[in-house]
């Protein structure tokens, strides 16, 4: 759900104010129109079929009305002014959140799906993940924004406003979760024609819950024993798969598609088009455009049995 009268953190409360002042303020706008109207129809004058129009105005200055025009255009400026008025008070309120131990996560938008890599002082700490972003509770995270083809737009309306993601350019984002629980994020900016399907997961995890995630995120993918896992794992490796993803632990280390080695970890597939289901993966798997026409990734055509095999790695890829 995506509700921006629920805020979850301090940047998008200062969001919610401003929406309030404005929704207020139109409304009452909105209302004296509508009752300016009902009396100027109410008090109009009458007039039958045979009575001579009244033309003796046409020439001479009404000063009531002018007045009251003038008076009608003060106030609307007065009210536009207060609210650029409201809006930097916001704009500035959003940029002094403390940034004291903050954590760093560099997200970049992809057509259609986003990476998180999370930034560290030690270089062994730094790990790479998709779609869902992992957050402490309050402490501020930075998200540095970068895109790798067109403009996209990141929205978790609970959290903050939106920013874009500029190829080329690099912009920031300041976020603190201060409730617990899962938020759900869209790319805010038509980028195509899977637009609506670009959507992702901010996650926030109290503290120790987040370092206990974060220190799982950094180890290699769990080796399973299973025969069809273990078949899976070589399909895997020998096929068009390595050419786009990464999974930590292999020999798979391309950057063109999400990174997998935690990806049964993820409560979706395909930037939240599907559930992380093994139906979902199968059916994913054998013809990513049933579901997301106009994506990079091409059908795997395998036979079932090894179709079977490929999800039963993936799934366990904890």
């Amino acid at each position: 759900m995506m509700d921006i009268l629920s805020p979850a953190g301090p940047q998008a409360a200062h969001i919610r104010e401003l929406w309030h002042v404005t929704v207020l303020l139109c409304t009452l706008v909105f209302a004296g129109v509508l009752s300016v109207l009902a009396y100027v129809l109410w008090k109009r004058p009458r007039a039958g079929e045979a009575d001579t129009p009244d033309l003796a105005a046409r020439g001479a200055p009404e000063a009531g009305p002018r007045r009251r025009v003038s008076a009608a255009v003060a106030a609307s400026v007065l009210g536009l002014l207060f609210l650029i008025v409201a809006s930097v008070v916001t704009d500035r309120a959003l940029a002094h959140l403390s940034l004291k131990d903050a954590l760093h996560v560099e997200v970049t938008a992809n057509q259609w799906w986003w990476e998180a890599r999370y930034d560290d002082p030690q270089a062994s700490r730094v790990f790479t993940t998709a779609n869902e972003l992992h957050i402490p509770v309050g402490r501020p995270v930075i998200f540095t924004l970068r895109s790798n083809d067109v403009i996209h737009s990141l929205w978790v309306p609970q959290l903050a406003g939106k920013k874009d993601l500029i190829p080329g350019r690099t912009a920031t984002l300041h976020v603190r979760a201060d409730q617990a629980g899962s938020y759900r994020g869209q790319c805010a900016e038509f980028c195509g024609f899977q637009h609506a399907f670009m959507a992702f997961t901010v996650v926030a995890k109290p503290p120790a819950e987040y370092e206990a995630w974060a220190e799982h995120q950094r180890q290699p993918a769990a080796e399973s024993g299973d025969a069809r896992a273990v078949r899976g794992r070589e399909l895997f490796l020998g096929t068009s798969c390595v050419m786009c993803h990464a999974v930590q632990g292999t020999s798979a280390s391309a950057r063109r598609g999400p990174d997998l080695t935690h990806l049964a970890s993820r409560e979706t597939l395909a930037a939240g088009t599907l559930p992380n289901k093994p139906d979902a993966l199968k059916q994913w798997i054998r013809n990513p455009q049933q579901f997301k026409p106009g994506v990079n990734m091409p059908a795997t055509n395998l036979p079932d049995s090894d179709l079977d095999a490929l999800v039963a790695w993936l799934g366990s890829l904890q």
